[in-house]
Parts: structure tokens; sequence; C-alpha cells
């Protein structure tokens, strides 16, 4: 038998899956003097390095300054602290 039939396969990829690149609210609080937000400007600080299928922001930390976001995807906790701070949030 040949080898590739003998060596047990285990899990399964999905092949339409999605990856982002991930930024918390942390960082973005750290580019407050940048505003919009953008993609283009995360990888110009290094926040990012690869944009894979497009950035979405989580909510991990506190935002104090009003700051506009321009995502691909954004977690509901996220969308909630940049709104209660005064800030938008839009999807690209």
């Amino acid at each position: 038998m040949p080898l590739q039939r003998r060596i047990p396969k285990r899990g399964f990829t999905n092949i339409f899956r999605r990856e982002y690149a991930v930024v918390n609210l942390s960082d973005l609080d750290k580019m407050a003097g940048t505003d919009p937000i953008t993609p283009e400007a995360l990888k110009q600080k290094g926040l990012i390095k690869d944009m894979k299928a497009g950035v979405k922001v989580l909510g991990m930390g506190e935002i104090k300054t009003k700051l506009t976001v321009r995502a691909h995807k954004f977690s509901k906790s996220a969308l909630d602290k940049i709104q209660a701070a005064g800030g938008k949030a839009e999807v690209i």
C-alpha cells in the first residue's frame, strides 16, 4: 500500500477560511494623532505586518480619544467602545 494511504489524516482544513489582521483598541489609542485610522496607516506604523483578507478591530483595552477608524470588521465590544468615546467606526 502506498505511503500516502498509510499515514493518518487529521482534522479538517477549510479552504474558504478568511484570516484577518487583528488590531486591539489599546494599539489604536497610541495612534491618537492620526485621523482617520486606515489599514494603510496601521501598516506604516508597524501595527500590522500583512493585511491578509482585511483588518479586524478587537475590543481589548480602552480608547480615550475621539477617533475615526476604517477597517473591514469590528467586534461588538470594539464598536461600542469607539462610539462611547465619540468616534466613528466605518466598515470598508
